[in-house]
Protein backbone atom coordinates (compact mmCIF):
# COMPACT_ATOMS: atom_id res chain seq x y z
CA UNK A 1 0.00 0.00 0.00
CA UNK A 2 1.59 3.26 -1.00
CA UNK A 3 1.28 6.54 0.52
CA UNK A 4 -1.20 8.13 -1.76
CA UNK A 5 -3.32 4.96 -1.11
CA UNK A 6 -3.23 5.51 2.54
CA UNK A 7 -3.76 9.33 2.38
CA UNK A 8 -6.80 8.93 0.06
CA UNK A 9 -8.40 6.49 2.65
CA UNK A 10 -7.81 8.41 5.25
CA UNK A 11 -9.35 11.85 3.48
CA UNK A 12 -12.38 8.90 2.58
CA UNK A 13 -12.69 8.19 6.59
CA UNK A 14 -12.76 11.83 7.46
CA UNK A 15 -15.50 12.18 4.91
CA UNK A 16 -17.92 9.08 5.70
CA UNK A 17 -17.89 10.17 9.73
CA UNK A 18 -18.74 14.19 8.28
CA UNK A 19 -21.18 13.04 6.03
CA UNK A 20 -22.75 10.56 8.99
CA UNK A 21 -22.31 12.96 11.74
CA UNK A 22 -23.58 16.40 10.40
CA UNK A 23 -27.30 15.77 9.56
CA UNK A 24 -27.65 14.59 13.66
CA UNK A 25 -25.42 17.58 14.99
CA UNK A 26 -27.18 19.88 12.43
CA UNK A 27 -30.84 18.96 13.76
CA UNK A 28 -29.35 19.18 17.34
CA UNK A 29 -28.01 22.80 16.42
CA UNK A 30 -31.32 23.66 15.22
CA UNK A 31 -33.35 22.80 18.22
CA UNK A 32 -30.66 24.05 20.83
CA UNK A 33 -31.83 27.42 19.13
CA UNK A 34 -34.67 27.05 19.26
CA UNK A 35 -35.13 26.04 22.41
CA UNK A 36 -33.13 28.93 23.42
CA UNK A 37 -35.43 31.20 21.85
CA UNK A 38 -38.47 29.80 22.99
CA UNK A 39 -36.65 30.13 26.69
CA UNK A 40 -35.89 34.04 26.05
CA UNK A 41 -39.28 34.71 24.63
CA UNK A 42 -40.73 32.54 28.23
CA UNK A 43 -38.29 33.64 30.43
CA UNK A 44 -37.87 30.27 31.51
CA UNK A 45 -34.46 29.61 32.47
CA UNK A 46 -34.81 25.88 33.41
CA UNK A 47 -31.18 24.15 31.76
CA UNK A 48 -32.76 20.78 31.55
CA UNK A 49 -35.82 21.76 29.05
CA UNK A 50 -32.73 21.70 25.92
CA UNK A 51 -32.06 17.87 26.72
CA UNK A 52 -35.11 16.11 25.15
CA UNK A 53 -36.14 17.75 22.41
CA UNK A 54 -32.15 17.22 21.36
CA UNK A 55 -32.37 13.60 22.28
CA UNK A 56 -35.51 13.10 20.14
CA UNK A 57 -34.42 15.42 17.29
CA UNK A 58 -31.27 13.59 17.08
CA UNK A 59 -33.39 9.65 17.25
CA UNK A 60 -35.89 11.02 14.53
CA UNK A 61 -32.46 11.68 12.50
CA UNK A 62 -31.31 8.40 13.37
CA UNK A 63 -34.78 6.68 12.21
CA UNK A 64 -34.64 8.76 9.00
CA UNK A 65 -31.32 8.48 7.82
CA UNK A 66 -30.27 5.41 9.69
CA UNK A 67 -30.83 3.45 6.64
CA UNK A 68 -28.34 5.73 4.45
CA UNK A 69 -25.95 5.69 7.48
CA UNK A 70 -25.42 2.14 7.76
CA UNK A 71 -24.85 1.85 3.77
CA UNK A 72 -22.29 4.68 3.43
CA UNK A 73 -20.74 2.90 6.45
CA UNK A 74 -20.88 -0.88 5.20
CA UNK A 75 -19.84 0.76 1.83
CA UNK A 76 -16.90 2.29 3.58
CA UNK A 77 -16.21 -1.12 5.31
CA UNK A 78 -16.23 -2.80 2.08
CA UNK A 79 -13.61 -0.13 0.31
CA UNK A 80 -11.14 -0.75 3.41
CA UNK A 81 -11.71 -4.74 2.98
CA UNK A 82 -10.84 -4.44 -0.69
CA UNK A 83 -7.62 -2.54 0.00
CA UNK A 84 -6.64 -4.72 2.68
CA UNK A 85 -6.82 -7.91 0.97
CA UNK A 86 -4.38 -6.00 -1.64
CA UNK A 87 -1.88 -5.25 0.94
CA UNK A 88 -1.64 -9.10 1.61
CA UNK A 89 -0.93 -10.00 -2.21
Amino acid sequence: MTETVVLDLTRQAMMVGFMLTMPILAMVLFVGLAVSLFQAVTQIQEMTLTYLPKLAGAAIIIVALGGWMLQTTVGFTTLCFEYASQVAR
